[in-house]
């Protein structure tokens, strides 16, 4: 069994690490942990995906289309982006934060975060066949309140490990959330650890 997860925002959010975050933990529990980013316009605002793959005998560390677990995105527009790689049952987790894409601030284009939500939320109206035949099948789609939780993070420098902790809270991960924790306690530089850990339980929380 391999799970996929795909990992997108804009750069300087953070989703990197939380890539890293994630091997970790699988590493902990003694699964093979594949994975690549493409981030060439992360320091310039630009798109940044993270593929990490999650198993055994994993052949690519690339996830194809239709083929994701689970996405992970700091940003309405992005989900969107990247949502063809969901995989018949997976799950996607979105912040409903929007941030101007560098396109759209080159082009002048007018951006609404909402609209971009509505996509999805009109998506998640007509299931899959495989999803009408699994239990639970309303949640595949989550939107994370941003005002809540920067309030219960106190700031948006660590949404990264919120949204971590929301994926957490939620157990779409195939290991526990105990196991994050622990990965970003070992990882996670001792100034900004406390920040961190909060973070990931408000998000947890929330989730």
């Amino acid at each position: 069994m391999i799970f996929s997860c795909l990992i997108t925002g804009v750069g300087g959010q953070g989703t990197v690490l939380m890539s890293r975050l994630i091997g970790a933990a699988a590493l902990s529990r003694g699964l093979d942990v594949r994975g690549s980013e493409t981030i060439g316009m992360a320091q310039r605002g630009g798109s940044v995906v993270s593929h990490i793959r999650l198993g055994q005998n994993i052949q690519s560390p690339l996830i194809p289309k239709g083929k994701a677990d689970l996405i992970i995105a700091f940003e309405p527009a992005e989900a969107v982006r990247v949502y063809t790689f969901l995989s018949p049952t997976g799950r996607i987790l979105v912040l409903d934060r929007g941030i101007m894409p560098v396109a759209g601030m080159l082009g002048k284009k007018k951006y609404e975060p909402a609209e971009m939500l509505a996509f999805l939320k009109a998506f998640a109206s007509h299931p899959s066949e495989e999803r009408l035949a699994q239990k639970g099948d309303g949640d595949w789609l989550t939107v994370i309140d941003s005002v809540e939780l920067i309030k219960k993070c106190g700031s948006t420098r660590v949404l990264n490990t919120a949204l971590l902790g929301a994926a957490a809270g939620k157990k779409y991960f195939p290991f526990p959330a105990e196991d994050l924790l622990a990965a970003i306690k070992e990882r996670i530089p001792p100034e900004y650890l406390e920040a961190n850990i909060r973070a990931f339980d408000a998000g947890r929380a929330l989730g």
